[in-house]
């Protein structure tokens, strides 16, 4: 059987049957889409690095749980984000009883899959001002901004794996794209 042919609810029930070489396949379809995802939500490349691995042996070990008749995309973003909201909390825990040390915590910059020679010194500098832009957004706010235009997602999809309405999905949206305006402009000024 060709695991590439099989939709995601077919793999899944696969993986339920016993096939871990279907879950290889849902990993080798979701990964990348997944590990932006937490990136843009935790700022750090090794930790969205586990915490992508973390999410994965959630889904595998909740496969039970999916329901087939939805996109296994939403549900794995589902899983990422609470990866990712659990993570912020526990450092922040850290960082009250100073357990982090703050050069632990420096952050990467986005990396650029499609790489130009043409890059320019202060498109680098605008990149970095972006991403900590977004970094610095309220969590709601960080999550419907990364899902709808990083991701790419419909703001149908991005309501269900955010479990709130679509037109909270349209406010978020509108909010974390004025104060993103608001703090480019703070910065050039």
């Amino acid at each position: 059987m060709d695991l590439k042919a099989c939709s995601d609810g077919e793999l899944a029930a696969l993986t339920l049957g016993g096939r871990k070489d279907a879950f290889a396949e849902i990993m080798q379809r979701h990964q990348a889409p997944v590990y932006r995802l937490i990136r843009g939500l935790v700022g750090n490349v090794e930790e969205a690095l586990d915490l992508t691995q973390d999410s994965f042996l959630s889904a595998y070990d909740h496969l039970g749980k999916f329901d087939g008749q939805r996109p296994l995309r939403a549900w794995l973003s589902r899983i990422a984000i609470n990866k990712s909201r659990d993570w912020r909390r526990r450092r922040r825990v850290r960082q009250i009883f100073g357990l982090v040390d703050d050069a632990e915590e420096e952050t990467h910059d986005v990396p650029d899959e499609a790489p130009s020679p043409e890059a320019t010194v202060s498109s680098r500098i605008s990149l970095r001002r972006l991403t900590a832009a977004i970094e610095g957004l309220p969590a709601p706010l960080r999550e419907v901004l990364l899902l709808r235009t990083v991701e790419g997602l419909s703001q149908a999809d991005t309501a269900a794996i955010l479990s709130i309405s679509s037109k909270a999905v349209e406010t978020r949206l509108y909010r974390a794209r004025n104060r993103l305006a608001e703090i480019m402009a703070e910065d050039e000024g």
